[in-house]
Formats: structure tokens, C-alpha cells, sequence
């Protein structure tokens, strides 16, 4: 049931993106530690809205010390999480263990949170230890591979452990202070604003991930340890810049542009999911110029009133936004989205309204599909929230596609019919949080409308599915060989669209087959 699936391309962009995805993986699934993190800092430390000295970690008013939870949480359970993630991805659970255990090292070989050295030492242990293997791969003797694989692992740890206490932690924490110097540099100079000529292109060419996840939110965090709060939380999630340029084509664009932009506008702004602007950009290449400016007014605004986040804001909704906003933040942080709305509105009104006529007299002018297409293929898959742009004439184009047909086919024939009722259906895609989500609770919605029940639907990282865990898989069809690697045992499904894909009917009814093929 499978379908062929089309390589990306090659390139700088693309080589960029895998490492941005590969930062954002390490990243995303730990953000809910981060945000527990961040309520805890604003609610129980000396200056917080509900003072605790044995949870905020200050001394009691009759002089007794407290560890408490904010520091212990980001000197060692955040790192620790990001490692454990980064080595699951590189080398399963194993690669997860041994990561953690150098991680270690380097944390206590520095003085500051050791993000940085984290997303550093966490892969290079787990492939480290996965080359480890490799050398008596096939070669232990029966009855002894438990102690030689604990053993070897223990060794490795220890070993990595060590190196990272002595060498790396002090490297490690010698880089973070240089990046942080580097902001304090661009702050105090007032060049902070400048980052958004490289962070707003970045972010139409799926280019933000490794610089928002990489630098932003390691040296924001450890700023947010010192003062309480961070910038550059916002440099990046803002939501205005793209706001005022979907509020800009609602008002002046044509055709299709014009009619999608107010639902798109909803969606990023209290969904988070930014990229569902991008296509209004590269219709018309010129609102860069609108999404730099919003943005740098946004960073400026912060900058003036010195506000900031907590934590991250993650997804960038006004809503995550607002719940991560500083005590004292809270009129910058709203003046900083205000106003780069309502700046990057102006500069695209402007481009609209000089274009107007010649897009009125054009043929197709304002149509979406071909942005639409241009910005999966700088994301390098599919988008669930782009597709959805495209309303039903998508899910009809996604049909036609010989991919598509190829599905249609093989479930009318019967092929790959499986030998047991599908129970256990996953959708997996790179982070396993945004596009598979939605694309589940969409099939679990029509196999309830369809009336089958006993069918468990959720979503997962592509990284984490292990065989056994599904019968059936369903993945944007350029991520399916990848799947098919992870649980080569189970039916594979691909997609072109996860909201509005016409496979969601193929698999209803071989759910359906199934579990009258067995009755």
C-alpha cells in the first residue's frame, strides 16, 4: 500500500533544513519542560506572583537556604531531556542512556545551563556508541550479550563523562558565554532590530529551526535564568509581522489570496502555525520586505521597554505568547505585536495597492497553488495547514496524482490486505507534534463518522516508531521510506495532504475489509 516517494533535492537550502529539523527535534518534544519551567520561575522564586523559598530557591525569612526547583530544572533536567532525545534519534534507547551520561560530564564540567553542550554531546555520544557496536556486531557468543552490551555502554558513558567534564563542559560553556556576549554586543548597540533580515527570510524558507533552536533558545534560557526574562523569545515567534500581512491581503488582495487570507490569519494567530503565511510571500516576493520590517519593530519595541518572555513560546501563538510574557512584559510584549502588525500591514497595503490593477487584469493572478507548491517544496514535505489553503480543489488535485492513484489501486485490488483487524493505526511525520496530529484527528473523526470503533489513531515522530507499534502507518509520502524503515512489518500509507487527503477514505474501508475479512 505504499506509494513511491520522491526524493528532495539537493543543496545547500536542503542540507540546512535537515539540520534545522534535526535542532527542532531535539528541541520541540521537550517544550513542555520548558514552559513547566518557566510558570515555575514566574510563580514561586523571590520576585514571582506566589513567593516560595523551598520551591523558588531563596532563603527563608529565618535565614534557611533552598535548592528548590528553578535551578536543579535548568542545570540539569532540561539539558538531560535534550540529550536523552537527541541520542533516541541518533541510536534508539541506547543512544539515549549513554547520551545522558556524558551529558553529565559536561553539565558539571561548567558553571552555566549546558544547553549548548547538550545538542552537542548528546548525538556524538549515541553515534559514538552506535559505532561501538558495530565492531562485535554478530561476533558475542551466546548468553553473553547483556553483559557485554551493558558493559560496553557503562564503559562508553563513563569515558564520555569524563572527556565532557574536563574538556568539553569548559569548550561547551566557553562558546555559550561568546554567543551570549555577542547579543548583549547587538543589544547594547541597538542592532538587535537587525536580526530580522536574516530570521524573517529564514523563516519562509524553512531556514528558522536551526537558528531559533540552536541560538535562540538555549542563550534565551540561560538569560531568562539571570533576569528573569528573554528577548530573543520573540524574535522569532512574533506573531505580527505575519498578522499584518494576512490582515493586508484580506483587505487588498484578489481571488483566492483574498478570500483564504482571513481563515489563514485565525490559524496563525492564535494556532502559532506561521507557515501558513508563507505562500502570500512568495506570491509576491516583495512582502519580505513587509515581514522584515514587522519584525524588526517588533524587536526594537522590546528592546525600548526591555520586555521579554519567560520561556519559549512555542507554537508562536498570541495565546503561548501572552502566557509566557514576563511580570513586568506585558505592555511591551503587546505594544511589540501591535505594532509590527500593524507595521508589516502598512508596507504590504502598499505593495498590494500598487499591483492591484495589473492583478485584476491578470489571468490567475491571486491564485495560491503555485506558492503553495513552492513553499512545500522549500519545507522539503508536505504541509496539513497549507493544504487546507487549497480547501477541496487540493484534496481533488491530490487525487489525480499518479502517487495518489497508485494508493486507489492497490486498495481496490486488495493488495496488502492485512492477515489480522487493524487495531492500531500511527501517523508519523519529522517531529511527530504539528502535521501528524492534525492529520489524525482527522481520520479519527471520519472512522467515527463511519462507525468503527476498537481503532486507536495517533501520531509519533518518525524517529520513534520501532516494530510492532502499528499495523498500519500513514506518512507524508516523501518521509514513507523512512517509515518503512523504522516498521518495515506494518501496511504504509502515504499522503500528499494530511487534512484533506482522499486516502482517508481508502483506509476507512480497509479498516473496514479488515474486520469483516476476519469476523
Amino acid at each position: 500500500m505504499t506509494t513511491q516517494t520522491t526524493p528532495a533535492s539537493g543543496g545547500t537550502r536542503i542540507a540546512v533544513q535537515r539540520f534545522g529539523t534535526f535542532l527542532s527535534g531535539m528541541i520541540m518534544p521537550n517544550i513542555a519542560a520548558f514552559i513547566a519551567w518557566g510558570f515555575i520561575t514566574a510563580l514561586f522564586i523571590k520576585d514571582g506572583f506566589l513567593p516560595v523559598p523551598e520551591l523558588g530557591g531563596f532563603p527563608s525569612a529565618d535565614g534557611t537556604e533552598h535548592t528548590g526547583l528553578v535551578g536543579p530544572m535548568i542545570t540539569y533536567l532540561l539539558p538531560l531531556l535534550i540529550a536523552n532525545t537527541a541520542g533516541r534519534m541518533v541510536y534508539d534507547t541506547r543512544g539515549g542512556v549513554v547520551a545522558t551520561i556524558a551529558t553529565v560530564g559536561v553539565i558539571v564540567g561548567s558553571d552555566i545551563p549546558m544547553f549548548l553542550g547538550a545538542m552537542i554531546m548528546g548525538p556524538l555520544a549515541a553515534w559514538l556508541m552506535k559505532q561501538v557496536d558495530k565492531i562485535w556486531d554478530g561476533k558475542i557468543k551466546a548468553g553473553f550479550e547483556m553483559l557485554v552490551n551493558n558493559f560496553s555502554a557503562g564503559i562508553l558513558g563513563m569515558l564520555l563523562a569524563i572527556v565532557g567534564f574536563f574538556a568539553f563542559g569548559p569548550a561547551f560553556a566557553a562558546v555559550s558565554k561568546w554567543l551570549e556576549t555577542a547579543v548583549d554586543w547587538l543589544y547594547g548597540m541597538g542592532l538587535l532590530p537587525l536580526l530580522s533580515i536574516i530570521v524573517e527570510p529564514a523563516k519562509v524558507l524553512f531556514l528558522n529551526n536551526a537558528i531559533n533552536h540552536g541560538v535562540f533558545t538555549p542563550i534565551g534560557t540561560q538569560q531568562a535564568l539571570e533576569t528573569g526574562k528573554s528577548i530573543l523569545f520573540l524574535v522569532e515567534a512574533n506573531p505580527g509581522p505575519g498578522l499584518g500581512i494576512l490582515l493586508a491581503f484580506s483587505i487588498f488582495g484578489v481571488g483566492m489570496a483574498r478570500a483564504s487570507a482571513p481563515g489563514a490569519a485565525i490559524i496563525h494567530f492564535f494556532g502559532g502555525i506561521h507557515e501558513i503565511y508563507f505562500p502570500y510571500v512568495l506570491m509576491k516576493p516583495m512582502m519580505i520586505i513587509a515581514a522584515i520590517a514587522g519584525g524588526a519593530t517588533g524587536v526594537a519595541t522590546n528592546a525600548l521597554f526591555g520586555s521579554g518572555l519567560r520561556a519559549p513560546a512555542a507554537p508562536g501563538s498570541i495565546i503561548a505568547v501572552l502566557a509566557q510574557t514576563a511580570s513586568d512584559s506585558y505592555v511591551g510584549v503587546i505594544l511589540s505585536v501591535v505594532l509590527s502588525t500593524l507595521v508589516s500591514f502598512l508596507i504590504a497595503a502598499v505593495i498590494l495597492r500598487a499591483s492591484r490593477k495589473r492583478d485584476l487584469a491578470t489571468e490567475g493572478a491571486g491564485d495560491l497553488s503555485g506558492a503553495i507548491a513552492q513553499t512545500q517544496a522549500n519545507k522539503g514535505k508536505e504541509s496539513s495547514v497549507l493544504g487546507g489553503l487549497a480547501g477541496s480543489g487540493a484534496a481533488t488535485a491530490a487525487a489525480s496524482t499518479p502517487a495518489a492513484v497508485a494508493v486507489a489501486e492497490a486498495d481496490a485490488a486488495g493488495a496488502d490486505a492485512p492477515s489480522a483487524p487493524i487495531s492500531k493505526i500511527i501517523f508519523a511525520c519529522d517531529a511527530g507534534m504539528g502535521s501528524s496530529a492534525m492529520g489524525a484527528t482527522v481520520l479519527r473523526n471520519k472512522l467515527k463518522s463511519a462507525g468503527i470503533t476498537g481503532v486507536e489513531v495517533t501520531n509519533r515522530a518518525i524517529a520513534s516508531l520501532n516494530p510492532g507499534d502499528a499495523q498500519l502507518v500513514v506518512t507524508h509520502r516523501d518521509l514513507t521510506e523512512r517509515a518503512r524503515t523504522r516498521i518495515p512489518e506494518a501496511l504504509h500509507v502515504s499522503v500528499e495532504n494530511f487534512m484533506a487527503s482522499p486516502r482517508y477514505d481508502d483506509v476507512i474501508n480497509l479498516v473496514g475489509r479488515s474486520s469483516a475479512d476476519q469476523a
